[in-house]
């Protein structure tokens, strides 16, 4: 006897006993028997409502505008196979998120508008007609599943003494057999049970208070759920695996983030490591924006392989009307050699400050390292690997006058290691950006200015000497004279060297080019955004 009621058992027993919308769900629905969670528990996870009360299903919210569940809830015939089609779901689906108690009216109620299936497996990415804010979206783990592993499972279906049970409910399971797509299940105690009414509900890690998505309910035995046949006695449950294609849930849930900001709105970007630690970075570089408005956002580097969808989610660390509608210049480096990246900031006041640690959280630890009307007049500038030591923590300047300099080490000596680089020069005033980054492989890193007409340089292996050299990666006239803002990063790939550059064109269009090299940038454009 199979250990997992067959699907077509499952969906017979279901409209033979059809009483309530609730059980016309036509799916190998589940719920959780366990603890009724308590309000804002596991506000993640949300309930379907499929065909006007025909299905029932959960689901689990992974970015602002995506969730994902079960295949099975949207196929025409669970039990001939959860194949779907991508696109529209054929019968109206109605989510709701962020409402622990269904009596209540928090939360979100969205419709889902497109299906994304991944292939071969009972797994569909759904997209909604509107951003869910206020609710934090569960993580998706990039780390394997083991045998005897403990996860969470959450759902909106039937319980042990409720057809349609109002309020979300959750229990412990541990895993068993681990599977090229799947996991066993077996509950930590005897009332941990997923039953009818809930396919598509997530199973999750508890890292201190941190979820992350590793598998979305699939089938259960049901033993223990209330109408089910009180002979069957099976309450091992089978999920769909997230954590092997977790590459793939993220490049679906981001490839439209970047084009919900008007990017003509950027007035400064900088790139760095911030949502994790510099060293050994597993993922692409963060990117943070400063908003004309005075609001600010991390946008966080992917941790999969797709080119385009470059970020994958979004933070905003501060409201429209902060005090970042001061800041002049902006750039970010890596100043104390653990912790997340900071950011060096030339305020409309004459300050020059450095956030050491900036993340999602926000910023922190700022350490002034000047304040004069002198510094009004620092145009650009760039922090990066300019001397001996690893560290991104070399200021480049551009005076209003065209010199040049560099401060070294600044989160040790401020701003008191000066090195004039170049004395007064018309020529340098034609400057529009300046960026650090590593694109020749030498001992330091090397300096890219774009120009006013387009004319784009390379200075290799700056150091406190000077200036050695230029190479030229755009000629006079080409389109980058339609840059608008210009940073420096590892955006293609996970500590991408050569770098990439990264463009906010002034049509407010967003493209990279990765490993941009002596060679120059390669023609290979990837475009974000327009």
């Amino acid at each position: 006897m199979p250990a997992i009621r067959p699907r077509a058992a499952w969906v017979t027993g279901l409209l033979a006993s059809a009483v309530t919308a609730s059980l016309l769900t036509g799916v190998p629905a589940h719920a959780v028997v366990g603890e009724a969670a308590k309000d804002g528990t596991y506000a993640f996870t949300a309930k379907l409502d499929i065909g006007g009360g025909q299905r029932s299903c959960s689901a689990a919210l992974v970015e602002q505008e995506w969730l994902i569940t079960a295949a099975s809830c949207f196929a025409d015939n669970p039990a001939q196979g959860f194949k779907v089609a991508a696109g529209a779901p054929k019968l109206k689906t109605t989510a709701t998120i962020g409402r622990t108690d269904l009596t209540r009216d928090g939360g979100v109620v969205a419709n889902v508008v497109e299906l994304v299936p991944s292939e071969g497996r009972d797994l569909v990415m759904a997209r909604l007609d509107q951003r869910v804010t206020g609710v934090t979206p569960v993580g998706v783990g990039f780390n394997a599943v083991l045998p005897g592993e403990d996860l969470w499972v959450s759902g909106y279906g039937r319980t042990k003494d409720e057809w349609v049970p109002d309020r979300l409910h959750y229990a412990k399971f541990s895993v068993g057999t681990v599977n090229d797509m799947s996991l066993g299940l077996t509950g930590k105690s005897g009332d941990a049970v997923v039953c009818q009414g809930d396919t598509g509900g997530p199973a999750f890690r508890d890292i201190a208070g941190r979820y992350e998505l590793v598998g979305v309910n699939s089938t259960s035995g049901q033993g223990g759920c209330f109408g089910s046949d009180e002979s069957e006695t099976r309450k091992g449950a089978v999920d769909t695996r997230v954590d092997d294609i977790a590459g793939w849930v993220q490049s679906v849930s981001s490839r439209n983030l970047l084009s919900r900001s008007d990017w003509k709105n950027a007035a400064y970007m900088a790139s760095g490591y911030f949502t994790g630690n510099s060293a050994g970075a597993k993922r692409r570089m963060d990117l943070f924006v400063a908003w004309k408005d005075g609001s600010a956002s991390i946008f966080q580097g992917a941790d999969h392989n797709d080119p385009k969808p470059a970020f994958s989610k979004e933070y905003k660390v501060a409201p429209a009307g902060s005090y970042w509608k001061d800041a002049r210049a902006v750039t970010a480096g890596n100043f104390t050699g653990s912790g997340s990246d900071g950011i060096t900031v030339r305020w409309a006041s004459g300050k020059l400050s450095t956030y050491t640690h900036v993340d999602q959280n926000g910023f922190h630890d700022e350490k002034t390292l000047a304040y004069s009307d002198t510094w009004k007049r620092a145009r650009l500038i760039t922090a990066g690997r300019y001397t001996a030591n690893s560290l991104r923590d070399d200021l480049i300047v551009l005076w209003d006058d065209g010199s040049t300099s560099m401060y070294s080490d600044t989160d040790t000596n401020k701003v008191g290691k000066e090195s004039q680089l170049t004395k007064a020069d018309k020529g340098w005033e034609n400057a529009a950006q300046i960026s650090s980054g590593e694109f020749t492989g030498g001992k330091t890193a090397d300096l890219v200015i774009r120009w006013n007409d387009g004319d784009t340089t390379i200075f290799p292996t700056v150091d406190t000497a000077g200036y050695h050299g230029r190479i030229r990666i755009r000629d006079v006239g080409s389109p980058w004279k339609n840059a608008q803002i210009l940073t420096v990063g590892s955006f293609a790939a996970a500590t991408n060297r050569p770098n990439d550059i990264l463009i906010r064109w002034n049509d407010g269009n967003l493209s990279y080019y990765p490993g941009v090299d002596a060679k120059g940038t390669h023609d290979n454009e990837v475009q974000l955004v327009g």
